[in-house]
């Protein structure tokens, strides 16, 4: 499989924008300030240490110069998973060797710990010499702290400003910005002119219009991340790679990846998996679940992500049904497939396709993201799912269809109707003319659907239909 990817940190490298990246102990107030400087709320912010583990990205634009501002993993120790904090140094230690200008977040209510000390060691073993060093001293609301921790940090000797913050108040966020945008002058980045910014943007809408944003979601520890990094050759997992492990939860933030595969780029959105209501106890996983609602919002692809060791939950059903509603095009990945023998396979194929039957429009793809068994197939389905979310039927082919149609269908309305239109906006939308809507029942737009997906194809989209009471508006429209 010839395939390229990128994921923050690598593709930081090659863009033109400048990268502030922002490191530091767990728990110091990076998604905090990370916030406050993008102006939303892009990354999770909570009082448990080690919260972000992937890198989350946001642009920012001043009136001097735009750059992308980076929030990373809490690296030095300290978080409450011991088992991630070397997989979140070495992906913050590539954002460091990335960035054009570093915020090292000390908490000023602390004094200096020995995992601060370390995070000054990283520092100055793995930036760039010419790159500056922000000490941002943040949580500086109470009276007092500011004077005490700006010299203690400065004594470090590894910063080129200090600079005191609360970024809960905004308080110093006008400075640290004032600071990023000089050291960034200083480096010779600029903000480029209107007529630029046109140009490359009709460049990028140019060769990106067809580019699909894929939504991977599903339950936590159905391999979402693993089939990421399947997707992946070698070179670009070592440097660019997901965090893996067996323990439900380890994404939480949603976040970009993007992988070329025969010359053709494809957007995928890692997301945190998704828990019923009822085991979402915390806060943090709260938020989790509604950047994965967010992140299928925003996509036109979803892939479903279901263990083929296990049975089709209700929680499966009801993000299955979230997609549909949302009109986005599936495809159901069945993973691990590697733990079941031939006979298993076809009874798992069988049992999903049955516990699903409001997706038959969706292909079901068997995979394993270990031995990468059935990936040669994903790119290809991505294309033809998004072709036919976005496919219309010419007018004359859509009403000759429909009379045609309407004679199987037992339903006496429908078939003295003979206006249908297709809707402007994806997924692809039916709207019928009769008499009275109440009278058509579900049954007989199922129908109406198993016959135009027979004729037409339509895998892989949701189709949505639409009663619409007839009028002397449709029977002039219908004239004309």
């Amino acid at each position: 499989m010839e395939t390229c990817a990128s994921h923050v940190p690598t593709m930081l490298a090659m863009s033109r924008l400048p990268v502030v990246a922002i490191i530091g102990r767990p728990n110091t107030g990076k998604s905090t300030l990370f916030n406050a400087l993008v102006g939303e709320r892009r990354a999770i912010v909570s009082d448990t240490p080690g919260t972000t583990r992937d890198p989350v990205a946001g642009m920012v634009e001043t009136e001097s110069v735009d750059y992308l501002l980076l929030d990373t993993g809490g690296i030095g120790g300290g978080s409450e998973d011991k088992s991630f904090e070397s997989d979140v140094e070495k992906q913050s230690k590539l954002a460091i060797e990335s960035a054009d200008v570093i915020l090292f977040t000390l908490n000023a209510r602390d004094e200096l710990t020995s995992s601060d000390r370390t995070i000054v060691d990283i520092l100055r073993r793995n930036r760039k010499r010419h790159v500056p060093v922000i000490i941002v001293a943040t949580k500086c609301d109470k009276p007092g702290t500011e004077e005490t921790a700006i010299p203690m940090f400065a004594g470090l000797s590894i910063a080129d400003d200090v600079i005191a913050t609360s970024a809960v108040h905004r308080q110093g966020i006008g400075t640290l910005e004032d600071a990023i945008a000089s050291h960034l002058a200083k480096l010779h980045f600029k903000k480029e002119s209107i007529r630029q910014q046109n140009e490359e943007r009709e460049t990028r809408n140019e060769s990106t219009i067809n580019v699909p944003r894929v939504a991977v979601i599903g339950k936590p520890n159905v391999g979402k991340s693993s089939l990421l990094n399947a997707l992946m050759p070698d070179p670009m997992r070592k440097t660019a790679g997901r965090i893996v492990s067996p323990i439900p939860g380890t994404t939480r933030d949603s976040s970009d990846t993007t992988i070329t595969s025969q010359g053709r780029e494809y957007v995928f959105v890692d997301t945190a998996g998704l828990r019923r209501k009822s085991r979402v106890h915390k806060d943090l996983e709260g938020i989790a679940v509604l950047q994965s609602i967010k992140a299928m919002q925003s996509s036109e692809v979803v892939l479903l992500m279901l263990d083929a060791t296990e049975p089709v939950s209700h929680q499966d059903k009801h993000i299955a049904g979230m997609a549909c509603d949302e009109g986005k095009a599936m495809i159901i990945v069945l993973n691990k497939m590697d733990l079941l023998n031939a006979a298993q396979k076809k009874e798992r194929i069988d049992e999903v396709r049955g516990a699903l039957p409001f997706c038959k429009f969706a292909p079901l793809l068997p995979v394993s993201a270990v031995t990468r068994e059935g990936l040669l197939k994903l790119f290809p389905l991505i294309d033809s799912v998004q072709r036919n979310r976005l496919r219309r039927i010419s007018v004359k082919d859509l009403r000759d269809w429909y009379r045609t149609a309407v004679r199987t269908v037992p339903a006496k309305m429908l078939a003295t109707s003979k206006h249908i239109t297709q809707g402007s906006d994806p997924p692809p939308t039916f709207v019928l003319f009769v008499k009275n809507p109440r009278d058509v029942q579900p049954s007989q737009l199922r129908a109406l659907d198993n016959n135009l997906r027979r004729t037409f194809g339509f895998e892989g989209t949701p189709i949505r239909w639409i009663m619409r009471r007839s009028t002397q508006k449709a029977k002039h429209d219908r004239e004309e």
